[in-house]
């Protein structure tokens, strides 16, 4: 047998290993690397750590986490399918990730298809908000005050693609207006931003902006819920202030391709149990976000629903696909 065989065998019984019974039964042995999609400070990154410490006491490892913000998701996509299926990488990804990026983007670095799911974990309740300076109470006056000056706002998004700047080519093409999008890594740098008004507007989850809301540095026009909620109750959903924009944003776990079926199943009992309890809950709820986990087939079945919806609100924000370039 030459060398290169011997080591491909090797690496075969190395493989075979990793997937029986027995490693699935002592996983984990070692921290594992959680892959955030957010900048950190972001409400997601702050409920991944919060999360972390809990899952830790169910695994009997630490989760570490790993802040890959930035272009829609797209680092931080392309970093979960460069690493190994070996269960000690978990990729929390987002809409954009699974969702817009795919039917957006032409060449990107990841396929969305062959990430494995694991679990939902929650949708956020996201708000429309405008900088405390800006003078304008209502959306119907937002939407006057842009019209009047069509490129004098500034919008943060999380990068070309992204969720809230599809958003934002959705109001230029209702309003007639030129509302431009600058990008960062995540909505906590965002709302710093918006409360330093170096942009005047933007969408992202409510729990962002709790302390520049508290501050009186932002206020938020309107929500995108069903109905109004218990915290702002003089805040007025999206359907009353006349933005008729469906779509919901939302956070789940993944695993890199190749991810044993064993580790997966461990790992979601392991979640469900976390963002299904009744205490973790409250916190989530302060966050202003739903816990929303779900089995790795039930993550799979909305995803695909997910990209169809996603599909038809880049027709209706009226946004040609185009080639992915990293910056």
């Amino acid at each position: 047998m030459t060398r290169l065989a011997r080591i491909c065998a090797g690496a075969l019984v190395a493989a075979a290993l990793s997937f029986s019974p027995a490693f699935a039964q002592t996983y984990p042995d070692k921290p594992i690397r959680v892959i955030v999609s957010i900048a950190a400070g972001s409400v997601t990154d702050v409920i991944m750590r919060a999360a972390a410490k809990e899952i830790e006491g169910k695994l009997g490892q630490p989760l570490v986490i790993e802040n890959r913000g930035g272009a829609a998701g797209i680092i931080a996509g392309q970093a979960c399918a460069q690493s190994a299926g070996d269960g000690y990488t978990l990729c929390v990804i987002y809409h954009s990730t699974m969702s817009y990026n795919p039917v957006q983007f032409d060449k990107l670095p990841y396929d969305a298809d062959e990430l494995v799911p694991v679990t939902r974990l929650f949708f956020l309740t996201e708000g429309l908000f405008v900088n405390a300076e800006v003078p304008a109470k209502t959306v119907s006056e937002l939407r006057t005050l842009a019209q009047a000056k069509p490129d004098g706002l500034n919008f943060a998004t999380l990068g070309n693609g992204s969720f809230p700047d599809l958003f934002r080519v959705w109001l230029n093409n209702q309003w007639g207006t030129r509302i431009v999008g600058v990008p960062y890594k995540g909505g906590g740098p965002a709302a710093q931003a918006l409360a330093a008004n170096e942009v005047q507007m933007t969408r992202f989850g409510v729990g962002n902006f709790r302390g520049a809301m508290d501050a009186g540095k932002v206020r938020m026009l309107a929500l995108a819920a069903d109905q109004r909620s218990k915290q702002f109750p003089d805040v007025p959903t999206f359907k009353e202030a006349g933005l008729d924009y469906p779509g919901q944003g939302w956070w789940g776990l993944a695993a890199p391709k190749g991810t044993p079926q064993a580790v997966v199943d461990k790992l979601n009992a392991a979640f469900v149990a976390v963002f299904g309890d009744p205490k973790f809950g409250a916190f989530l709820d302060k966050q202003m976000v739903v816990p929303a986990p779900t089995s790795p087939a039930a993550f799979a079945a909305f995803m695909k629903e997910d990209r169809k919806a996603a599909e038809a609100l880049v027709k209706i924000a009226n946004e040609p696909r185009k080639e992915y370039k990293p910056q």
